[in-house]
């Protein structure tokens, strides 16, 4: 075989011009495939920004391991494409930002989002219609109960998150104390999923733990004032304190006049907003040490590496929630992709209603697999509680980086 020499190949680049400049084809060289668009939509702007940004992180560092590791291999390499919607902070925003996702994307084939259950719900109205498979993390038990096909939910709901950390915290404050807790307060705002779990503790887990209400109080965030909520619950002094907020205004502010009045009562959430990195910046880890809070996910044993790119590449002190579930949902989509072999909606759809992928290394418990409602089977949670200023994952034992402390314990 004749090596071609400089001049040949000089030659040959003539060749190509002068038939290009005939009109005539030059030799056809392979295409690159073409990349896939996948979607992430949620807070970008407004007071819920800051866990949309998050969210960001997750799915931007998945679509780039994706992509380094060869793309979707079913579509010859294809590259994942992440295309960001801000969701803004309100419902009918939401619902907007959905509408303009499907009509500005036509050739998106999945997406995830949306941070809370309220815009959740508002968003999956809009792309249950235009047969765009989506994931969340939102725990409202109403979005997966509405027998939509394209919504695929990887949290527990809210009600099955409480019925599991219920029994936990108290087995947890008897060990601890010696003392099993007969009172509770409840403190809510009225988004969905804060509803949504507190709904599921007075109809029935509640009674079934042997716990009675004794304060329940439910507010519209952000609260400008928590004095009359504290007061409540200082004259009422429960056992504990189930607190449920959206934002990290709120659970600073409930958290300071607790302090300040010397309510010295054990504080359990259910959800982020008491986690989150920023709320350190108002509240002193001293008055959050102790702080458990029931979560659908957290960086947690096992994903170090993960958690040390947050904080190298972004500057995050930990990985939460919003950033582990959506640096997953992005590896779910490329499994569906893998599987439907074809990048449309439909095709994703049915893949992901037939995934069956054994455990999963990025969600707590069961599987990647989804049942005829869009759930994730054996979906568990994990719950996280601050530790010198940092909070951890203390729950399940397979997944904790520390064991759990009791507030006012040594």
């Amino acid at each position: 075989m004749k090596t071609l020499t400089m001049p040949r190949l000089l030659g040959a680049t003539a060749l190509c011009g002068l038939l290009l400049a005939a009109g005539m084809p030059a030799p056809a060289r392979a295409a690159d495939p073409t990349p896939v668009s996948v979607g992430l939509i949620a807070p970008m702007s407004g007071i819920y920004a800051r866990p949309g940004q998050v969210m960001r992180m997750g799915a931007e560092m998945a679509v780039a391991d994706i992509n380094a590791q060869g793309g979707i291999k079913s579509l010859g390499g294809a590259p994942l494409k992440l295309v960001v919607v801000d969701s803004g902070d309100s419902t009918e925003k939401s619902k907007s930002a959905a509408q303009r996702m499907v009509a500005d994307y036509p050739d998106l084939v999945a997406g995830t989002g949306a941070y809370l259950s309220s815009f959740t719900l508002a968003v999956t109205e809009v792309t249950e219609r235009a047969k765009l498979p989506m994931l969340t993390l939102s725990y409202s038990d109403q979005i997966t109960g509405r027998g939509f096909k394209y919504i695929f939910q990887t949290s527990a709901t809210a009600g099955r998150q409480a019925d599991i950390a219920l029994p936990i915290i108290l087995e947890l404050a008897e060990k601890a104390s010696g003392k099993r807790p007969k009172t509770v307060a409840i403190l809510t705002d009225n988004t969905a999923a804060s509803l949504s779990s507190v709904k599921a503790m007075k109809d029935g887990l509640l009674q079934k733990n042997n716990l009675e209400l004794v304060v329940d109080e439910t507010f519209t965030p952000p609260l400008s004032d928590a004095s009359s909520l504290i007061q409540r619950v200082r004259s009422r002094r429960p056992d504990l304190v189930f607190f449920l907020p959206t934002v990290i205004s709120d659970a600073k502010l409930i958290l300071e006049k607790m302090n300040e009045t010397n309510v010295r009562i054990p504080v359990i959430s259910f959800g982020i907003a008491i986690a989150e990195p920023d709320v350190l910046n108002t509240v002193s880890p001293q008055l959050l040490n102790g702080v458990m809070s029931a979560v659908a996910n957290w960086g947690a044993k096992g994903q170090e590496k993960l958690i040390q790119r947050m904080k190298t590449e972004y500057k995050e002190p930990w990985m939460t929630q919003n950033a582990i579930s959506t640096y997953g949902d992005m590896w779910i989509i490329k499994a569906a992709l893998e599987k439907a072999g074809k990048a449309d909606r439909e095709s994703v759809a049915q893949a992901m209603r037939s995934l069956n992928e054994g455990p999963t290394p990025y969600f707590p418990g069961g599987e990647l697999k989804f049942d005829d409602a869009g759930h994730r089977v054996g979906a568990s949670l994990t719950i996280i509680q601050w530790q010198n200023g940092v909070p951890v994952t203390v729950y399940p034992e397979n997944l904790a980086i520390a064991q759990p402390i009791w507030p006012g314990k040594k």
